[in-house]
């Protein structure tokens, strides 16, 4: 059964700094009281899913019961048509190095010289989307989860040197710029009471609003 979120305090389940400020920034016209996981020192749990859900969930749980608050989490990644729908769910993994750090302008290097193995050179060819999924997870086990996506394509070379990751590449449908070349306001493209939202978290974010807070 759909639960409301009845409490303002949550964590907010990540240790990446572009998520953990993406959120604070969806959140902050709700007036919560949030802090990060990487703030509160809790260790990082294995994501062993094969999927955003699983992923998501993985980590949301972990905080709510490390926590005993409700935590929200976010898996996402890109997922590119040409390359069999990779690195989807292995996003953040294609930017680590030997040494465990992330490297994504050595992440995007790879997906592109991916794309010009096979041949993927017109924009036609270079199709994706980002996905992302909002997990919200109760220390009792209790989960619910919201599902945002936006199509798009990956140009090169990278442009913007705003947002994170895979930004830089990813242009949205309809759009010239990247999101790596757009506010954060204008990446979300989205605030309380609008109708449409623009990139994958703030879809996925209006349909966490639309469920858990509004009545």
């Amino acid at each position: 059964m759909m639960r409301k979120l009845e409490t303002k305090t949550i964590v907010v389940a990540s240790h990446n700094q572009g998520k953990i400020r993406e959120i604070a920034e969806l959140i902050g016209p709700f007036g919560f009281s949030a802090k990060s996981a990487a703030e509160l020192k809790f260790e990082e749990p294995d994501e062993t899913g094969t999927t955003f859900e699983e992923n998501a969930a993985i980590k949301a749980l972990a905080s709510a019961r490390a926590s005993g608050l409700p935590a929200l989490s976010d898996d996402s990644g890109i997922v590119i048509d040409a390359l069999d729908g990779a690195p989807g769910v292995y996003t953040a993994n294609w930017a680590e190095r030997a040494d465990g750090s992330r490297d994504f302008q050595m992440a995007m290097e790879k997906v592109e010289a991916e794309l010009q193995k096979r041949g993927a050179a017109s924009p036609e060819a270079r199709r994706c989307r980002f996905v992302s999924v909002l997990c919200l997870a109760w220390p009792d086990g209790h989960v619910e989860q919201f599902r945002g996506e936006i199509e798009g394509t990956v140009v090169w070379p990278p442009r913007g040197t705003a947002g994170f990751g895979y930004d830089p590449i990813f242009q949205p449908e309809g759009h010239d710029r990247t999101f790596g070349e757009m506010t954060s306001d204008e990446k979300h493209g989205w605030k309380p009471g609008d109708a449409h939202a623009l990139s994958h978290r703030a879809r996925a974010f209006k349909r966490f609003v639309e469920t858990c807070l509004e009545a």
